[in-house]
């Protein structure tokens, strides 16, 4: 992947190990709220990390990691220590896991999220890639504090029934028992993660399901965009936005 500059910000390949010591610093402070706690996993070495930088300081906004397999070995997944993904191995072509996406909590830029998105779209392009996946997450861990957007997703959202991922993780929300009230949207849109919102913007699903993790102190679902199902007007758009400036070398 080349890196890609828009405006303030570029995004580039992490490419040293003082690269991925930042990274996993921004992680911990996003995640974990203290840039002192490791957030390191044994999923790192196999991916490709993405870093997002204000281009005059070096200053790193935001990352996130890719992992590039096909379909058939999606259960490999980060995603599929948490959900059975048996259906989707029989998914054709190659699926790409974007994970451990995060921006430093100081900053408030929507340039932030759309020089990812440009970045990601033009590697989905360049690698032939069907499926986009990942787990999507909530801060916190009390259903409580989600139920209209849990019950939004539920009501418009599921993925279909040939996919659909099943239960595999200890602590799950099951949507069919657990949410039984019509959401309030307005509600749902505030309390949903910026994320998940573009996910569905494109056309994405989730699980019929949500998992409580602990250790991440975060509530998630798995999320699924069929890049071939995405509607044109869509892709025109992030296709626009990723050809805003041309590649510089990484």
């Amino acid at each position: 992947m080349q890196s890609f500059q828009m405006g303030r910000y570029r995004a580039r390949p992490a490419a040293s190990p003082e690269d991925m010591t930042a990274a996993l610093r921004l992680r911990s402070l996003a995640f974990h709220g203290s840039a002192e706690r490791s957030d390191g996993d044994d999923f790192d070495p196999r991916c490709t990390h993405i870093l997002i930088e204000e281009v005059q300081t070096g200053i790193l906004a935001g990352c996130f990691r890719l992992l590039r397999l096909p379909c058939a070995g999606i259960g490999n997944s980060y995603s599929g220590q948490f959900y059975d993904l048996a259906a989707l191995s029989g998914y054709d072509g190659h699926g790409l896991e974007l994970g451990r996406f995060c921006i430093d909590p100081a900053l408030n830029d929507p340039d932030i999220l759309r020089v990812a998105w440009a970045a990601l779209t033009r590697y989905v392009d360049a690698e032939g890639i069907t499926l986009l996946f990942g787990c999507s997450s909530f801060k916190g861990t009390s259903p409580a504090d989600f139920l209209d957007s849990l019950a939004l997703l539920k009501a418009r959202h599921l993925a279909p029934a040939t996919w659909a991922p099943k239960p595999k993780a200890p602590e799950v929300i099951a949507f069919g028992t657990a949410l039984t009230h019509n959401p309030d949207a307005k509600r749902a849109m505030r309390q949903m993660p910026p994320l998940l919102k573009t996910y569905l913007m494109m056309g994405g699903w989730v699980s019929d399901h949500a998992v409580i993790d602990r250790q991440m102190n975060t509530l998630h679902v798995f999320t699924g965009v069929e890049i071939a199902a995405i509607p044109e007007t869509r892709k025109r758009l992030l296709r626009a936005v990723a050809g805003a400036e041309p590649n510089s070398p990484s």
